[in-house]
């Protein structure tokens, strides 16, 4: 569906938290995009965008998650790894070795960059999801009704808590276990923000996910009710 997020446990380690610390006081330039061709991915991560300048910093991050309803702690922790995943497979320039060495990226930058770039997030994309978003994260309407077709039991146009678990099991990549975490991590989210008070998750904003409208939704839900709900944890333990 969306692009890779490792594990929140990852903003515990000391070094990614002072590198997060740091990347937070830097500037950054502007980058060009194309607002009328955006794919759905990158609608999706254009909510976080506070600026519109097309490049996504931690801060920025942690603003459009407290928007949707979540508190600073969380927002913080999120932030720090969803940057830390993304930030170097996005960048346009080239990565630190010692600092990445895992990365993809080629590898001869002085310094890693942790924002993240609207452009480039496709290359963030994860396996183990619904297959909605092709490999250039554009929308694919036909997996997207199968997410119904196949898992919507109880109502068709809605899923329940157990089917969302159930969509995120039946999608898991068994040769890919690296890439279980953020389905669980991003559903989860999502749906502990955005069902109803019956627990449906209703088809429109499943379908909002995919185009970041409702995060547009969420933020303007909760700037009319000042509430900070944010469920998403006792959603990803029981998965």
């Amino acid at each position: 569906m969306r692009a890779q997020r490792p594990s929140l446990a990852a903003a515990g380690n000391p070094v990614l938290a002072l590198l997060f610390l740091w990347v937070l006081s830097w500037g950054h330039v502007t980058a060009e995009i194309d607002i009328a061709n955006m794919t759905a991915l990158q609608k999706h991560v254009s909510f976080f965008d506070r600026n519109k300048d097309g490049i996504i910093t931690p801060s920025e991050t942690i603003e459009g998650v407290v928007a949707i309803g979540c508190d600073f702690a969380f927002a913080r922790d999120l932030a720090a790894s969803v940057h830390a995943g993304l930030g170097p497979k996005t960048s346009p320039g080239k990565i630190h070795p010692v600092l990445f060495p895992h990365s993809n990226a080629q590898k001869d930058a002085p310094l890693p960059h942790l924002s993240i770039y609207i452009n480039n997030i496709y290359r963030g994309m994860h396996r183990s999801d619904t297959g909605a978003l092709d490999a250039k994260g554009r929308f694919v309407p036909a997996k997207f009704e199968e997410i119904f077709s196949k898992h919507a039991k109880n109502r068709p146009d809605a899923l329940t808590s157990l089917e969302v678990k159930e969509m995120i099991l039946a999608n898991r990549d068994p040769d890919d276990p690296q890439s279980w975490a953020a389905p669980i991590q991003e559903w989860g989210l999502i749906y502990g923000l955005a069902s109803d008070k019956n627990g449906y998750f209703h088809k429109d904003s499943v379908r909002g996910i995919y185009d970041g409208s409702v995060f547009v939704k969420l933020e303007e839900e909760r700037a009319s009710s000042q509430s900070t709900v944010c469920r998403s944890l006792s959603f990803r333990s029981t998965v």
